[in-house]
């Protein structure tokens, strides 16, 4: 129950700010709709391969959602003042989590709806991406949460700006990891996004055998330990906030 009390403070002070809401959600649908315009010849912008990328992409903003929700909390030290409070720090990062996932709902639905209306066919696989993407986006909260949690305000904005920008140029939503050289494609190899992006477009296109155990090895590792490492630090700098 205090965890779904503490996420629905959260989520009131999201709706607060409907136009980061509206941009998170706008410009990766514009995305989508504007390079389904050019026609470019690369398998990579075909509407079932592309919608994923932009999936992907817009969960980047949760980031940098996440991470201004929680500088703010600590910059008004209300953080510091539920510091007193019984709630464990799994539980408020799970306040948060809570929070956020009706605005990844929306983003899914609407990044989808936009993509059947530019040809992409309508099946139950579709539905079954929507699920899988909410267990993605996980990753990309817990990232906020450390960068809020570490940096002020001001800093978490920048700093979120790194991962908007390493998911465009690492996720091969834009061109293959293979045509990116082999130092490049073994660091997209070895980070999470290409793997967020190859799983949710082998459940969208039920290809699962395009999703391989590198990838699920992969995504998990990276958001149980990112997910471990956001519940120390947030655990520490609540306790040294209150100091």
């Amino acid at each position: 129950m205090r965890t779904l009390n503490f996420a629905k403070r959260n989520f009131k002070e999201i709706i607060r700010d409907p136009l980061s809401i509206i941009f998170a959600i706008l410009l990766p649908l514009f995305l989508l709709f504007i390079f389904q315009q050019f026609n470019i010849p690369n398998d990579s912008y075909k509407i079932e391969n592309f919608t994923s990328g932009i999936i992907v992409f817009g969960f980047s903003f949760i980031t940098l959602f996440t991470a201004m929700l929680i500088s703010k909390d600590r910059t008004t030290s209300l953080l510091v003042r539920l510091g007193i409070s019984p709630m464990k720090p799994i539980e408020y990062i799970l306040g948060y989590m809570l929070a956020i996932i009706p605005i990844i709902l929306i983003q899914n639905i609407l990044f989808f709806l936009l993509a059947i209306i530019l040809g992409l066919k309508f099946s139950i696989n579709i539905i079954f991406a929507i699920l899988i993407s909410i267990i993605v986006a996980i990753l990309f909260i817990v990232i906020g949460i450390i960068i809020g949690s570490i940096f002020s305000e001001k800093a978490s904005s920048g700093i979120s700006s790194i991962i908007v920008q390493l998911v465009c140029f690492t996720s091969g939503m834009y061109f293959p990891r293979e045509s990116l050289g082999e130092i490049f494609a073994k660091i997209c190899e070895y980070l999470p996004f290409e793997s967020c992006v190859t799983i949710i477009k082998g459940i969208m296109n039920n290809n699962l055998e395009t999703i391989s155990i590198r990838n699920i090895v992969i995504f998990c590792i990276y958001t149980i330990v990112i997910l471990i490492v956001s519940v120390l630090i947030f655990k520490k700098n609540m306790i040294s906030d209150n100091k």
